[in-house]
Order: structure tokens, then C-alpha cells, then sequence
């Protein structure tokens, strides 16, 4: 009598790792079935546990587990992304907060003061400031006037 009869995990029924390949298991399979070859029972056991193993390798075949996580990995070190994300870097917290303190105080000058020809003097200090805050970042006149 086959004493793992009662086992339901088919690996342990069969004396097998779950890393074990097919080969390992179909030689698993035949050295039980010889083994206990007059007992019923016990080969429906051994051929129930091997059939929802391969059955399970079939299905894991057929529909492989993608792991998300690593499929990112690799895309976020690929060699494009790093170059853009080299080419921006992230300002400091001071000097986000001294522009926005720049651009609310012209915003709020062009609610106080609205003009008819429209908010011409906001917009020139505007442009002004923007100059003046990408020249602090690039450090340059001439690339700080082009991009302004």
C-alpha cells in the first residue's frame, strides 16, 4: 500500500520538489507505479497526483506569470529613459517657492490694477522675471534670453 495515498499536494504524493522537471517527474511516476504495481488504489493515487502536475505545468506554460515589477525595472534602466531624466533635474524647494511668490504677485496685480489695453505692463514683467529665473538656474544671459 502506497503510505502517501492521503497526501494532497501532488509534489509531496509524489516524493518530488516543485522545481523537479518533467523528466524528474515522469521518473518519479514510473519507479512508484513499479514499486506498488499490485495496489489500485495506490496507482490511481500516484497517476491523479502526476496528472495534476503536468496538468500545472501545461497551464503555467500556456499562461505565463509576468512579473510587472522587473518588466518596469528594465524599462526605467534603459538607456533613453536615463538620458532624459539625466537632462532634467528637480529645483529646490526654495526656489519653487520664490517663483510662485513672483508669478501671485503678478497675478494679483493684474486683478488690482486691470487696465483697458489689456495687462501689457504684467506681461512684460512677467517675461522679465521668467529671464531672470531661468538665467539663475542656467547661469547664462545668452541661452536665458533665448529661452525666455
Amino acid at each position: 500500500v502506497f503510505p502517501r495515498i492521503n497526501i494532497r499536494d501532488p509534489y509531496k504524493r509524489l516524493g518530488i520538489s516543485r522545481e523537479a522537471s518533467e523528466e524528474e517527474i515522469q521518473a518519479a511516476r514510473n519507479f512508484l507505479i513499479n514499486k506498488y504495481a499490485g495496489h489500485k488504489p495506490s496507482i490511481d493515487a500516484i497517476e491523479s497526483a502526476h496528472d495534476k502536475i503536468i496538468m500545472q505545468k501545461f497551464y503555467e506554460r500556456k499562461n505565463p506569470k509576468i512579473n510587472v515589477k522587473k518588466k518596469f525595472r528594465e524599462v526605467s534602466q534603459s538607456k533613453v529613459i536615463k538620458a532624459i531624466v539625466s537632462r532634467f533635474e528637480a529645483p529646490s524647494d526654495e526656489f519653487i517657492i520664490k517663483i510662485a511668490a513672483a508669478f501671485l504677485v503678478l497675478g494679483v496685480l493684474t486683478v488690482l490694477f486691470p487696465t483697458e489695453e489689456g495687462p501689457t505692463l504684467q506681461v512684460a514683467i512677467s517675461l522679465m522675471a521668467s529671464m531672470y529665473f531661468i538665467y539663475s538656474r542656467l547661469k547664462n544671459r545668452i541661452r536665458a534670453f533665448l529661452y525666455g
